[in-house]
């Protein structure tokens, strides 16, 4: 039986003594039931901070980002490596706002997924369609066309990752997919990754809105693994609640 993963996403968010304040509550409030798993993907400048703060507890932490480059003349940029000295266990790759705003296409999150496993990290894997794609029927083609992407690059080596379905209309909106809805995108993945030797067993999470009042109904469905949360995970009593829905 699969457990329930809930992951927080900081985003741009953060500061040294709101994070150590949060970070603090969080490990002493989290009491880690069976089967569920607890994690937060920070940015890089806490990567040091939610280490220290969260070594020997029941949360996990990662990164945001990584480059598909292992080294060299990419100024900016932060190789996977580099993640996986702070202890990290997740990196997110393919969030719908890097895909928007950075240019991201299905080739790019694919090779940085490659190189998130390569340093003995766990690739989370966003999909996700607009608006304008859900309206235009074209949400099974586009999440397929970049989940696709993504298994036709790793191989065998898919049944390593976690994926994060996010339609791109629901983030940070306030308007979440409905149970009804966010089950249907999960089963196509669902049945996508039974082909696949191993990868039946991949978290599939739900990210859009999620809120202590919707979590519940969400990981009722049967191909619901759990949530990448965003704004909510900036609040310790909220961040909590989703997790014990």
């Amino acid at each position: 039986m699969r457990g329930k993963l809930v992951v927080g996403n900081w985003k741009m968010n953060g500061g040294l003594r709101q994070n150590d304040a949060l970070l603090a509550e969080l490990r002493a409030r989290w009491a880690a039931p069976v089967g569920r798993d607890l994690a937060l993907c920070v940015p890089y400048p806490y990567l040091w901070q939610a280490q220290t703060a969260l070594s020997g507890s029941a949360i996990s932490w990662g990164a945001q980002n990584v480059s598909a480059h292992a080294g060299g003349a990419y100024t900016g940029e932060v190789s996977a490596a580099m993640v996986a000295e702070f202890g990290c266990r997740f990196a997110l790759v393919g969030h719908s706002e890097r895909r928007a705003r950075c240019g991201e296409t299905d080739v790019a999150v694919a090779d940085k997924a490659a190189a998130a496993l390569g340093a003995g990290l766990t690739p989370i894997v966003c999909v996700g369609e607009t608006l304008a794609e859900r309206e235009a029927g074209t949400t099974r083609t586009v999440v397929l066309r970049q989940f696709d992407a993504v298994a036709t690059r790793l191989g065998a080596r898919v049944s390593a990752i976690v994926v994060a379905y996010e339609p791109v209309w629901a983030i940070g909106t306030g308007q979440s997919a409905s149970p009804d809805q966010a089950q249907a995108v999960h089963r196509l993945l669902r049945e996508r990754l039974g082909g696949v030797d191993g990868a039946a067993a991949v978290p599939l999470l739900y990210g859009g809105s999620v809120k202590s009042d919707n979590a519940k109904s969400l990981f009722a469905c049967p191909d619901i693994d759990g949530a990448l949360v965003g704004g909510a995970s900036l609040k310790a009593d909220e961040f909590l609640a989703i997790a014990c829905a």
